[in-house]
């Protein structure tokens, strides 16, 4: 997160967390009362007087350092000593910054946009390959990586998931990745998946030379998903993938801290949008943005600039920032762009996003007229395109599977 100098004494700006809110008074409610019902609520307060309040408890208070008018509402800055805060438990710290306070009736509405955390509380390692890391892996230097998930999303063998993933391979892609709701299904096991997958990757990488990443959903309980992501690597998995909003960031913290854990960690954020969409109410993704990095995500999705799902350009491009800008020594995470993306959206998305940037398309791929292969080449034209400073409709004239992708979805 944010680095802020730990000096000082408790309570004193240095060694304070800060997070950062934007809210919407209930009318007729002061904005300055409103603020300080959210440090009170999140520190050490409660809605009436208490006997059993005394006066050392004081130094554990929220402080409103600011409010100012922004848009229909207001933004302010709270101050939260770190003495609040049980280092090395995201949980906790979740609870103090983003707890009771949605429901104050003071508010109307609220949302936390940014948290700055001080030393004390990162003792967490970061990304263990980040984007350097994964890029040597691949063999890359600037480009943008090509993803693809699994389609259909869930239904075919593991055998058929291996042949799709083949086609994805020898047609360019660089990771592919399970969908968000294939785990450990009977229908397709982990335990027959895995090796059905790699096996025809090693069959890819034998005709084209290239490296590509399978990460393999481990998502489950808290208490099981080291164990079952040590038996997907043992199975022969070189990357691995956690829902993190549905497992939890206590589970994605028990996979970055473990040393058996020897493969890039995915990160998908399906679910997040219940809390990060309404950009007046609930949390920004900036927010999970910045524990997934320091707990070990070495790729999360952030969004696109355009594409099939709600997205915000500013929103996306700080996001990114999250997890690329230097952070208390944490290696660089990458944004993964996903959601409805397709060849003739790539040179938008990397004008905006820049080329530190996984693209991941599904339908944009696999939906290509001459299959998943196809599809797969047809993006990496696009990105080729790109790189080479020259636009998609005039390379398209001489690669027949860009120009048919095209024809069938457009281009802007």
């Amino acid at each position: 997160m944010t680095r802020k100098e730990s000096s000082g004494t408790p309570g004193s700006p240095g060694k304070d967390v800060t997070a950062t809110y934007y809210f919407r008074p209930k009318h007729g409610t002061d904005p300055g009362e409103a603020a300080r019902a959210i440090a009170e609520e999140e520190s050490t307060g409660t809605w009436t007087g208490v006997t059993t309040r005394v006066e050392y408890i004081r130094r554990l208070d929220g402080t409103v350092e600011s409010v100012l008018p922004s848009g229909s509402g207001y933004v302010t800055r709270i101050h939260y000593p770190v003495e609040l805060f049980e280092p090395g438990n995201v949980s906790q710290y979740l609870s103090v910054v983003a707890g009771n306070l949605f429901g104050l009736g003071l508010l109307e509405t609220v949302r936390l946009v940014d948290v700055e955390f001080t030393d004390e509380l990162i003792s967490f390692p970061g990304p263990k390959f980040g984007i350097s890391g994964v890029r040597r892996i691949i063999g890359t230097t600037d480009r943008p990586h090509i993803g693809t998930i699994i389609k259909p999303k869930v239904g075919l063998t593991p055998d058929d998931t291996g042949a799709v993933a083949y086609d994805a391979a020898i047609g360019g892609v660089d990771l592919i990745k399970d969908d968000e709701t294939l785990t450990d299904q009977p229908f397709c096991p982990m335990e027959a998946r895995v090796p059905a997958v790699m096996a025809r990757l090693e069959e890819a990488k034998s005709e084209t030379g290239r490296q590509v990443l399978y990460a393999v959903n481990v998502s489950t309980r808290p208490d099981r998903i080291v164990d079952r992501a040590t038996q997907a690597i043992e199975l022969g998995a070189n990357m691995i993938m956690v829902d993190v909003f549905l497992t939890g960031f206590g589970a994605l913290q028990a996979l970055g801290e473990d040393p058996s854990i020897k493969v890039p960690i995915h990160v998908h954020r399906a679910m997040h949008a219940a809390l990060t969409r309404n950009r007046e109410h609930g949390i920004a993704m900036r927010v999970f943005a910045r524990l997934a990095r320091m707990l070990g995500a070495d790729q999360l999705h952030t969004g696109t600039v355009s594409g099939k799902m709600d997205h915000d350009r500013d929103e996306v491009l700080a996001d990114n920032l999250a997890l690329t800008e230097p952070s208390f020594g944490h290696k660089r995470t990458f944004p993964v762009a996903s959601g409805g993306l397709h060849p003739g959206l790539v040179a938008g998305e990397l004008s905006i996003l820049g080329t530190d940037v996984v693209l991941q398309a599904g339908g944009g791929i696999h939906g290509h007229p001459d299959g998943t292969a196809a599809g797969a080449r047809a993006m990496r034209q696009a990105v080729d395109a790109y790189m080479a400073g020259i636009s998609v409709t005039d390379y398209a004239h001489h690669h027949y599977e860009l120009k048919r992708a095209l024809k069938l979805w457009g281009y802007s």
